[in-house]
């Protein structure tokens, strides 16, 4: 993308000062300047969110080279607050992005009970975006299929998915672009670790079940919370799921729930752990596919990446995990 960060994450204007109402005497007067002091605190707060998801949407595509000159991505939306916001901040970027690229937003009409199909192409009219609403029966599947009180997101993530794919052909789209955020990355990896037995999470760019296209998830560096504050600031007409919404116990919403606990209790816990997913060290795990264990031998040259596992982690001092008891060796 010959260095394109800068026009990808170029910053929007600061708003206006206001300025301030003095009183006679030179007294400023409560009454007449906090209104205008209040607004202006809630433009600078709304101005600094757009300029760091921005950023870290620009940041993400540029990383992994996401977006390419002359794509037609497919912006995948549910109508929840993630696909909105993926929506609204790909529109900004694509407004000053250094290459051009199309986007499609596109729907899929899953037959829910109460479902208000009108809600998001009368939103997306009004946006001026390109629309696409697929109307497929799913729930009828699913309800079919799945026992009552089971989850219905397996089987119907698998559904969608493969509509969307026969879409994405039918429209031309060279990206599948999903509002996936870094909180769902970091649920799904702990998620695979509980209860999967793998190391394993959602990446930014893969190439589809099928191999014919290239999914995105230009939210990645995004955290949930901002996604929310967006989405309230911005006031999209939010549509819940009614199909999965209501399964309260799932294991996801209660992993969710633990890393907003531990993003309250200790500060830049979730960062660290996100951070941790882009710096791997094979050898030091126990994956013989990526690390050829069985092949080592000794070669009388120190190397940085040798074993240190016995050697003192430079770590900062934080309370220990819920129900972890740490033991200093000395």
């Amino acid at each position: 993308m010959n260095d394109p960060a800068r026009g990808w994450t170029a910053e929007a204007p600061q708003p206006p000062e206001l300025p301030d109402t003095p009183a006679a005497g030179g007294v400023s007067a409560p009454d007449t300047a906090a209104a205008p002091a209040a607004r202006l605190k809630i433009e600078r707060e709304a101005h600094k969110l757009e300029k760091r998801l921005c950023r870290e949407v620009g940041k993400a595509i540029v990383d992994y080279q996401m977006i390419e000159e002359g794509d037609k991505v497919m912006v995948c939306m549910s109508g929840g607050k993630d696909s909105y916001a993926l929506l609204d901040i790909l529109l900004k970027l694509k407004a000053r992005a250094p290459i051009h690229f199309d986007l499609v937003a596109v729907n899929l009409d899953q037959k829910q009970p109460g479902f208000p199909e009108h809600v998001l192409p009368e939103y997306l009219a009004a946006q001026g975006v390109p629309f696409h609403i697929e109307n497929e029966d799913t729930y009828s599947i699913v309800k079919r299929l799945i026992p009552e009180g089971k989850t219905t997101c397996s089987l119907c993530s698998r559904l969608r998915r493969g509509i969307l794919y026969r879409v994405a052909d039918e429209l031309g789209c060279t990206k599948i672009a999903l509002g996936h955020h870094r909180d769902d990355i970091l649920q799904t990896l702990l998620l695979n670790m509980f209860f999967g037995g793998k190391l394993k999470s959602m990446p930014p760019k893969l190439v589809s079940d099928d191999g014919r296209h290239v999914v995105i998830r230009p939210l990645a560096y995004v955290a949930e919370k901002d996604t929310a504050r967006w989405a309230a600031h911005r006031d999209f007409p939010i549509i819940p799921c009614n199909l999965c919404g209501s399964q309260e116990n799932l294991q996801r919403k209660q992993v969710g729930e633990m890393l907003r606990e531990w993003d309250k209790k200790f500060p830049g816990r979730v960062e660290n752990m996100f951070n941790a997913l882009q710096n791997i060290v094979p050898s030091h795990l126990l994956d013989g596919t990526l690390h050829d264990f069985k092949g080592l031998k000794a070669t009388g040259i120190a190397s940085e990446n040798g074993d240190k596992a016995f050697d003192r982690e430079d770590f900062p001092a934080a309370p220990g995990l819920p129900g972890v008891q740490v033991v200093q060796l000395s």
